[in-house]
């Protein structure tokens, strides 16, 4: 059975168009998914990138992009009242609970469907009552281990969301990367062959200054 290890904010239209396409874009391979949230804002502190929404045009496009990403496939998709927000309170309470597949889906969709404030206090209320987690998502343990697993991942190489890790550490980044992803755990003679490093080797070229 392959392992994935499923790295996810749920901030991120692409990580819940990506949770809720991986069954379809695996069918037939024997998998385990081990599903770990961390804060993408950590990782894009972390490398020194914006994210898409703090660009106009970018947040534009992606909104456009990811909700005709969501009707091609045949996914519920609905944009947030508000967007971007804070997505500690719902990491954290996904990871006191132990994220399995019920849960990172019980997050996701009160997120993405319906339309309404993700952060909501009364919602989220209702969310933690839904999920009666193991732990208090506001404790101290829980808020160190999400610290703990996004710089894990940041350590990992990890510099986005969604991103699918393989057991042999190789890095899958993207809802567009689930068909690579399925090419690699089936095998395929690419993935085998000296393209994998070679294409992910350092090379000269001009660097931007400052």
């Amino acid at each position: 059975m392959k392992r994935i290890t499923f790295w996810f904010d749920v901030v991120s239209p692409f990580a819940y168009l990506a949770f809720e396409r991986l069954p379809q874009a695996l069918e037939g391979i024997s998998h385990e998914v081990l599903y770990r949230p961390v804060l993408f804002a950590g990782l894009l502190q972390h490398w020194g990138q914006k994210g898409p929404v703090e660009i106009e045009p970018k947040r534009a496009w992606t909104f456009r992009h990811v909700h005709w990403l969501a009707q091609h496939h045949g996914i519920v998709l609905d944009t947030p009242a508000e967007h971007p927000f804070n997505p500690l309170a719902l990491l954290r309470l996904a990871l006191a609970c132990g994220p399995n597949r019920h849960v990172t889906e019980t997050v996701f969709r009160h997120v993405w469907q319906g339309g309404a404030a993700a952060t909501d206090a009364t919602r989220l209320a209702a969310l933690h009552g839904r999920l009666a987690p193991a732990e208090d998502p506001a404790s101290d343990a829980v808020k160190q281990r999400l610290r703990a697993d996004t710089e894990a991942a940041v350590q990992r190489g990890v510099f986005g969301v969604p991103t699918f890790e393989l057991d042999d550490g190789r890095l899958f980044w993207g809802f567009d990367a689930l068909e690579m992803l399925a090419g690699a755990l089936r095998g395929e003679p690419w993935f085998e062959g000296p393209a994998w490093a070679r294409e992910g080797a350092p090379r000269q070229g001009v660097r931007r200054a400052g």
